[in-house]
């Protein structure tokens, strides 16, 4: 998830190009809305809260951004690529299950590290409208899909299996993040791994999974 985003220009004449001060106000504006809406929710949240936080101007907001949704789906698509950029990362050794606790492990503590941003995907979309809702089911897609190809899923079942330990891991994880209850969060990740073993025991994943 995004780490730059609260960087300030340079006060004064700098050498910086547009297209550089552009990608700085970009990004302290998405964090500063995620910011905001972790604390006031979606509808509660306006332009001008994002405004202050940020410390850029109305006429800047809208040379970039064409609406508050428009500033929250840039955001929310910030930060769904790096989380799962992230929980891609460890995916390389050991054996299918061992790869998948470490991608599960990984997304946890992206989103306990990034908590406002968190809480855009897992909570504030359902308040955003139906393209944020269609993004959000499209991100668990995605999540779906590397899960499959971590745990070497090939059939429908199996891929069924994936997609209802990503719709559960993200329901689980949403109550801490609201709450920004850390420990809470923490504890969703050993109990999701123990049963994703339970379910490879029982050959829930399809052919080529279970016991051997």
């Amino acid at each position: 998830m995004p780490s730059t985003s609260s960087r300030r220009l340079p006060r004064g004449r700098h050498a910086l190009a547009p297209e550089e001060v552009a990608r700085i106000q970009r990004e302290r504006l998405c964090r500063a809305m995620a910011e905001v809406m972790s604390e006031k929710g979606y509808a509660a949240t306006a332009v001008e809260d994002v405004l202050k936080r940020a410390g850029v101007s109305r006429q800047t907001f809208y040379r970039i951004f064409t609406s508050k949704q428009d500033c929250f789906l840039a955001s929310f698509e910030t930060a769904c690529a790096a989380s799962l950029d992230r929980m891609l990362e460890p995916g390389g050794d050991g054996d299918p299950l061992e790869r998948c606790e470490a991608a599960l492990s990984q997304y946890l503590r992206t989103v306990a590290a990034e908590l406002p941003f968190a809480r855009l995907f897992l909570v504030e979309a359902y308040a955003a409208g139906p393209e944020a809702i269609r993004r959000r089911a499209r991100r668990e897609t995605e999540m779906t899909a590397a899960l499959a190809d971590l745990l070497g899923v090939r059939d429908d079942g199996g891929r069924f299996t994936c997609r209802m330990v990503v719709s559960a891991i993200c329901a689980m994880a949403a109550p801490p993040v609201a709450r920004k209850d850390l420990d809470a969060l923490r504890a969703v990740g050993p109990a999701m791994t123990a049963h994703v073993r339970r379910l490879w025991a029982a050959g829930a994943f399809g052919a080529g999974t279970g016991p051997r």
